[in-house]
């Protein structure tokens, strides 16, 4: 169990310090508005800003999901599967 946990902290801490550091980068507007990582990005000038807002998506995602998989379905994929086993 504790493996599992550690993978899904590992996969939400980092996938969630680059969605910050990119929506930092590509959704704050100014540091004075309260809508500071959730507004809207801009539309990209350059290939670099389309990847990096891409990317922003991509590390949300990828944090949201990776973590309810290694905290939530492994470990109840697991318990199922050991509760229907014949022992």
């Amino acid at each position: 169990m504790a493996d599992e946990f550690i993978k899904g902290l590992g996969l939400f801490s980092g996938a969630g310090l680059a969605w910050m550091v990119l929506a930092g980068w590509y959704r704050t507007e100014s540091f004075e508005s309260s809508r500071q990582l959730i507004a809207a990005p801009p539309e990209p000038n350059t290939v670099f800003d389309a990847v990096g807002i891409f990317l922003n998506d991509v590390f949300f995602w990828t944090a949201i999901v990776g973590a309810l998989t290694f905290w939530v379905l492994i470990p109840a994929l697991r318990q199922v599967r050991d509760s229907t086993s014949p022992a």
